[in-house]
């Protein structure tokens, strides 16, 4: 049994709904091939933060295209995908990270992106619940959350109202010289292959160097307004963007339900994707530490998920070296819920020939990848 179409994506998270998007917009027929569900995996564990990033040039090149092709998107949104630009308050614990904090605003402000600024008493008034005595913050008011399962089943649906198909429960066990073949024997044939399956690319292209790197989560019940903006300690930028086995940092981000998600851990040589109950104790303790009064809330869910990590800390979005007309969209670690339309316009503009509004270079997989001929 064969199939045909001009692309065959793989996988069905937010990255790979995208890219199934943007593709059906070119007008190429598309087939989407999903081992489980639409937006499963990361996307489904993430917490849904649409931030601009300043770890480097290229992460906030990339972050900052990819909220503005969000911010686009807005008013075509269903209310289901729960977009809320709420803001992202960078906690500063002391004064050492109050000036982390200033110079942060001055790298954001000198290329155009809003950033302010708080002192204490005004991170007080802005953020009731976070304990006293902490140095100040910085705002960045721009900055969204968004519920990402639904939203990759809407890339997925304006795909198929283009005409491109879907195919759930069919996991892609071998790419082949033009298209895939999938674990029942069933062959696509297709001009292009996306592979966007998250941690898991290693299983088609074993050289990706790609890492799975483990992290949990937590929701509450609902308490409306108990927190305003997404929550997230500056120390969190060298625990989770850094090269530790494993790191925590408080994360927490209010939900347009009134619930409270919180986050974050992070380990890299863990394979279990079961529920560390050490590692949610120390999560969610660092997180009280922060809003004491989350010892109070009632914690009804706990799950983990899988990033996909590269050696750089950047993604790879581009011709796969060695295998011909195979294109990657992994990689994106903590940030693909943010740079999946990022992602997918990239590819777009480079299969049809088009200059991108940023430079493509530093995502190009060939930076990291020996070619290894399929």
């Amino acid at each position: 049994m064969t199939g045909t179409a001009d692309a065959v994506v793989v996988g069905a998270g937010i990255v790979g709904a995208a890219c199934a998007e943007a593709l059906s917009r070119e007008g190429l027929r598309t087939t989407v091939v999903e081992a489980a569900l639409v937006g499963g995996g990361a996307t489904a564990a993430g917490m849904g933060h649409i931030v601009v990033m300043d770890d480097s040039e290229e992460e906030f090149a990339l972050t900052r295209y990819s909220r503005d092709l969000w911010s686009e998107l807005v008013p075509s949104l269903p209310r289901e995908v729960e977009y809320e630009t709420c803001g992202t308050l960078w906690v500063a614990a002391d004064q050492e990270e109050m000036m982390a904090a200033h110079r942060k605003a001055a790298f954001y402000a000198s290329r155009s992106v809003r950033a302010q600024v708080l002192d204490a008493a005004a991170l007080a008034e802005a953020e009731p619940q976070l304990r006293p005595g902490l140095a100040g913050a910085l705002l960045i008011p721009d900055d969204a959350v968004i519920y990402a399962p639904l939203a990759a089943r809407w890339l997925i649906e304006q795909a198929r109202s283009r005409g491109a198909s879907l195919r759930l429960g069919s996991p892609v066990v071998e790419l082949l010289q033009n298209g895939v073949r999938l674990g029942d024997g069933t062959q696509i044939t297709a001009g292009l292959t996306i592979c966007a399956t998250g941690a898991w690319i290693t299983t088609l292209v074993p050289n990706t160097g790609v890492r799975p790197r483990k992290g949990h989560l937590a929701i509450t019940e609902r308490y409306p307004g108990f927190v305003r903006h997404q929550l997230v300690e500056l120390g969190y930028l060298k625990s989770a963007h850094g090269s530790a086995d494993e790191s925590l940092a408080f994360n927490v981000q209010p939900r347009t339900t009134g619930q409270v998600l919180i986050g974050s851990s992070r380990q890299f040589g863990v394979t279990d994707a079961g529920v560390d109950a050490e590692m949610l104790r120390r999560m969610l303790q660092r997180a009280i530490e922060y809003v004491p009064a989350l010892a109070r809330l009632s914690v009804i869910r706990a799950w983990t998920g899988f990033r996909a990590a590269t050696k750089d800390k950047l993604p790879l979005i581009g011709p796969c070296p060695g295998r011909e007309n195979v294109y990657l969209a992994t990689g994106h670690e903590g940030l693909g819920i943010t740079t999946s339309l990022g992602t997918a316009r990239l590819l777009a503009d480079r299969i049809a020939g088009r200059k991108p509004a940023i430079d493509p270079e530093p995502y190009i997989p060939s930076r990291l990848l020996e070619p290894a001929h399929a």
